[in-house]
């Protein structure tokens, strides 16, 4: 199975339209067209067929985590020292 066919797999299964795709991957900061999209959607044999590469499958994945999750929530920053325990 290739990228492409995950590719199409995930978006059938999830009704994801081109648009929404678009915005998945500016998540994470991956900026593609539409026409460049519509290119891993085609039947292999069309002429203006691309393949999926390993970047764009990976990043569609960590956009959509962030898309279905949220974003990761920021670690609180404490300038608190640790207390150390006592033997006595």
């Amino acid at each position: 199975m290739t990228n492409n066919d995950i590719f199409k797999k995930l978006r059938v299964a999830l009704k994801l339209r081109d648009d929404d795709i678009v915005k998945i991957l500016a998540l994470v900061d991956f900026r593609i067209s539409k026409s460049e999209l519509g290119a891993f959607f085609r039947k292999e044999d069309h002429p203006k067929y691309m393949e999926c590469g390993d970047q764009v499958l990976r990043n569609f994945l960590n956009g959509l985590v962030i898309h279905l999750r949220g974003p990761m929530p920021k670690k609180e920053e404490t300038n608190k020292p640790k207390q150390k325990k006592s033997n006595e």
